[in-house]
This record gives structure tokens, sequence and C-alpha cells, in this order.
């Protein structure tokens, strides 16, 4: 199926990404979270490698076998060997026998003579082994998992998977490999196809038509590791606050490309936008419904800003709160029954909990200064959220069971906007530490500090599903 698209300004560089992330299915739209372009051939998982004395099972991967002797093929064995590597390190549940220790090994040409008994030696747990093969229409990935307890001549297959496609984006198939490595082996949900949004002046762009000169912000795309960025938005205007939809296939976010801040919808694979909000005032910080069938947001159309909700097309617009203080920044709780949002009623800005009908109003903080709140995936009933905790900002989780609070990040400079990674493990942030503001990544237990833009300034990251 061919994916035919009208040349709008604002949507080229959204279907120019849309198509690249796709790599060898990128004229069909893809199944969220976008997986690689390849058809699979799942084998029957029947052992699960485990690490002695319950630790993370000691796991090493050999870079992957080109089985054809082309440059092409090679390439994309490297990336892959290389992006796997990176994708199962961030997660934290193996523990990865570093690749400095491999030379003593003679590396296999195939499934057939890899020297277990070597891998073995290193105290390996388990040994992941892939070849890439080219075909007469791209590629074919063979990927296997061996358990190395059992000290057999050729262990029993704990994980074996076959993909073919395209060789457009080797990075996909790295991402889907870590996914279901991570799933079969350890239970988890991996990260690894999923995406992040943020907006970002790096163009270094002015905007047109204002008396006030000022920057015009894009909307990004990127990998959950920062790579492959590429622009959304084209409009030369102030486009900020992007969102996911739950299917990872649409981003709503505030655009003032037509004057006043109104909320708009990028489907990023179809190639096509939607303005929701057109009337009087401003409308910002767009936020999904955790079924994707409406939008909380904020709104100056009755005077004063307050948080309404509207149906995901635009229509049957319900004012949710109604205070003479400014209320802003809303965020779905994982049942779609709560909304948690910022509000200065109580003289500085604070995190607040209303249910979704407007009921069961409740304080949350009660710091100098609160803002910019994000509800966690279940099962963890936790909202992340920016704090003012000396001249600048940090990253604060609360457990909403108990009121518990603990810092994440201490301030090494300002710290805000964090967004969860869809399985509760992470955050995106941005941070003011390396000089400018960028986009950064942190455990839940705020280890593994990431850095992941590095151009222009980039602000307000989302995490898709």
């Amino acid at each position: 199926m061919s994916l035919t698209v009208q040349p709008k300004p604002l949507l080229v560089a959204a279907v120019v990404a849309a198509c690249l992330a796709l790599g060898a299915r990128a004229q069909e739209a893809p199944p969220a979270p976008a997986g690689p372009p390849a058809s699979q051939q799942p084998s029957e998982i029947t052992t699960t490698i485990a690490g002695e004395g319950g630790l993370p099972p000691r796991l090493a991967l050999p870079a992957f076998i080109a089985l054809s002797p082309d440059a092409e093929s090679q390439a994309v064995a490297r990336t892959i060997s290389t992006v796997l590597f990176d994708d199962l390190a961030f997660e934290r549940e193996f523990a990865l026998i570093p690749r400095d220790v491999y030379a003593t090994i003679q590396p296999a040409t195939g499934f057939a003579d890899v020297p277990f008994d070597r891998w073995r030696e290193l105290n390996a747990d388990g040994l992941v082994i892939g070849t890439v093969q080219k075909t007469a229409t791209g590629i074919r990935i063979e990927v296997r998992l061996f358990d190395l307890h059992g000290r057999q001549p050729i262990p029993p297959s704990a994980f074996g998977k076959e993909y073919s496609g395209s060789t457009a984006n080797p990075r996909a198939y790295a991402h889907t490999i870590a996914d279901e490595l991570h799933q079969t082996q350890r239970g988890l949900r991996g990260i690894a196809r999923t995406k992040l949004t943020f907006n970002s002046d790096r163009d270094g762009e002015r905007m047109t038509g204002t008396v006030e000169n000022r920057s015009v912000k894009e909307i990004y795309i990127a990998d959950y590791d920062g790579e492959s960025q590429k622009r959304v938005t084209v409009g030369r205007s102030l486009n900020i606050t992007s969102t996911w939809a739950p299917d990872a296939r649409s981003i709503a976010y505030s655009s003032y490309r037509r004057g006043l801040p109104n909320i708009f919808v990028s489907h990023i694979y179809q190639g096509t936008l939607e303005e929701l909000t057109k009337e009087r005032g401003n409308n910002f910080t767009p936020s999904w419904s955790p079924d994707g069938t409406r939008l909380a947001f904020a709104s100056t159309r009755d005077g004063n800003m307050e948080i309404y909700v509207m149906n995901r097309d635009g229509s049957n617009v319900r004012r949710l709160t109604n205070h003479p203080a400014s209320d802003i920044t809303p965020t779905w709780s994982p049942s779609g029954t709560q909304i948690a949002f910022t509000s200065d009623r109580s003289g500085t800005p604070q995190i607040y909990i209303v249910g979704a009908d407007g009921l069961g109003l409740q304080r949350l903080t009660s710091e100098p200064y609160a803002d910019r709140a994000t509800w966690s995936p279940a099962p963890f009933n936790e909202v992340a959220y920016t704090a003012r905790t000396g001249p600048g900002n940090d990253i604060k989780i609360m457990v909403l069971a108990t009121r518990e609070v603990r810092q994440i990040t201490f301030g090494e400079g300002t710290n805000e906007s964090p967004s969860w990674a869809p399985n509760g493990r992470h955050l995106a942030f941005t941070s003011t530490r390396s000089g400018k503001t960028q986009i950064f990544t942190v455990a839940r237990d705020g280890k593994n500090l990431r850095q992941l833009t590095r151009t222009g300034n980039n602000y307000q990251p989302d995490w898709s599903n």
C-alpha cells in the first residue's frame, strides 16, 4: 500500500520522519509502537536464562556475523550489534560481559561453530548469537539465545527469531530484538521501540508576522535513546508541549501558527493535520486520556486559565475547573478517572488532583513551587513533577498512596518537565546542567543519567507508549 500525501508545509517533515523510521515498510503505516520492517517466524521459548545466586544473568553478546561478504551486510551487522548491546544495558536486567574481553575467543562463522565452552569460561550464563545475510529483497537476520549452564556442545536454545526486510533502518531490528529478549527472559516490557517528542529552537529561525522578535520552536521526534532525531513541524512558529497519542501514531501540541495558540494533532504516519481548538482564547498543554478518546487541556476561553476536557476530534468541550487562579498542565491517571494539574490557587503553583468528572479536588504538594506533573503508568501509582529546591528546580516523585516524596535530581542546573517511560522505569526531562536546555533520561532510582540532545535548546519531552 502506498502512502500518498498532498504536500502541506507543516506535515512534510512528519511524513519524511515516519517513512525513514519504518525501514522496509516505509510505505505502510506501522502498528504501535513502531517496530521494525520485518516478518517474524517466532520459535518456541524453552528456557529462561538465570543468573547465579539470584543475580542478573551474565550475558555475552559478540558481534553479529555477516554471512554475506558485501559491505552493506557487514555494516548492518555492526549496527545491530552496537545498538542491541546499548538497548540491553539501558534496562540493567542483564549483566553484560564487556566486549573488550571477547578478543581471546575465536569468532564463529555461523551457529554451527560457536565455541560454547570458551564462552562459559567467561562465566557467561547466556550467549546471544546473530547472523545477517543478504537476500534478493533485502536482508535476513537470525538470532539465537543459548543457555550455557548445560555445558553441552550445542546448549538448548532459549530464544530463536528470524527477521526479514529492508536494510534502511537496522536500528529497528536491534530495538525489536532487545524488547523481545526483555519480555521472554525477564518478563519486562522493553522500551527500545518507543520514541520521544519534544520541541526545539535548534533551527535558529525567527517567527514571522509578529512585533516581538521570537525564536521559532518546532516539534521533533527521536528514538528513546536520542538517535534518529527528525523534525515534524515546519511552520516557522511556536510549536510546543507535544504529546504522543496512546497508539503512538499521532502527536498533539500547541501551535501559534494561526496567531493565538491552539491545539493541533499531527497524524505523522498518515500525513494529516487536525486543528481541534478554534475558539477564542489561548489553548495549551494537551494531554491524551489513556484510551485516546479525549484530551485534557488548559484554556483562557472563558477569561481565566482553566482545565478543560474534549473529545479527540475537538467536540464536546467541558470545563473541569472553576477558580480565579490559573490552572494548567493537566495529566491523566492510568485509569482515566483522575487528572493532576498545576494551580496557583494556594498562592504559589502546586500540584492538585481532580476527578475526570470535576469532583474530589485534592492538593498534593507543599513545595515552594511545583509544576509539570506527569502520572506514572500502572502499576506504579506515582506522580513525578518539577519542584523548586533552591535557585533552580529539580525532579521529585510522590507515591500517591503514602504521599512519600523522593528527589531524583539534585541541583545540577535546573531540571524540569519530567515524562515517564511506558514501563515506569525511566524518566525523560530537561536540564540546563550542560549549559543550554537539553533532554536527559534517568532511571526511577536516579541512576543511569543520559543526555540525548546537544543542538540548540530542547524542551518538554514526552515519551510514547
